[in-house]
C-alpha cells in the first residue's frame, strides 16, 4: 500500500483537473471556431483537420469530467477566453498558444497524483492528452510555418 505522501490528493486533483477541464472546454470551441471561419486555398484544406482536434477536445473534456466525478468533485462549467481571428496565421499562433497552455495545465495535474493504481490510471490518461494536444501543436505548427 502506498504511504501518505504516495497516495492521491482528491481535492488537489479536483482542482487541478478543473483547470485543465476550463482550457479543454475552450480548445473544443476553439478549433471549431477556426475550422467553420476560416479562409484561403491553404487553411480551407486545414478545417477537416480542426473539425478532428475539435471531437478530440471534447472527447477529452468528458475525460477529464469523469475524473472529477468519480474524485466526489464537481466539473467546472466555466470556459477559458475564446477570440475569433480573421488572419489565417494569428488563428494558428493562438489555437497554438490555447494548446500549450491546455499541455501546461495537464502536466500540473499529474503533481497529486500518487502512485495508487487509481493514481496511475489518472497519470496515464493526463499523458495521452498531454501527447495528443501536443501531436496537434506539431500540425499546426507546421501550417503555420508553411513546412
Amino acid at each position: 500500500m502506498a504511504s501518505s505522501e504516495e497516495r492521491l490528493d482528491e481535492g488537489k486533483a479536483v482542482e487541478q483537473l478543473n483547470v485543465a477541464l476550463e482550457l479543454q472546454y475552450r480548445s473544443a470551441l476553439q478549433y471549431s471556431i477556426a475550422a467553420a471561419s476560416l479562409g484561403g486555398m491553404g487553411t480551407i484544406a486545414l478545417g477537416p483537420q480542426l473539425t478532428e482536434f475539435g471531437d478530440a477536445e471534447l472527447n477529452g473534456a468528458r475525460l477529464l469530467i469523469e475524473k472529477i466525478v468519480s474524485f466526489g468533485g464537481e466539473p467546472s462549467t466555466t470556459v477559458a477566453e475564446l477570440r475569433h481571428e480573421t488572419d489565417p496565421k494569428r488563428t494558428v499562433e493562438w489555437l497554438i498558444e490555447c494548446e500549450q497552455t491546455g499541455i501546461d495545465a495537464l502536466q500540473e495535474a499529474i503533481e497529486p497524483t500518487g502512485r495508487e493504481g487509481r493514481s496511475e490510471a489518472l497519470e496515464h490518461m493526463l499523458e495521452h492528452q498531454i501527447m495528443r494536444k501536443q501531436r496537434q501543436v506539431d500540425l499546426l505548427a507546421r501550417a503555420r510555418d508553411g513546412g
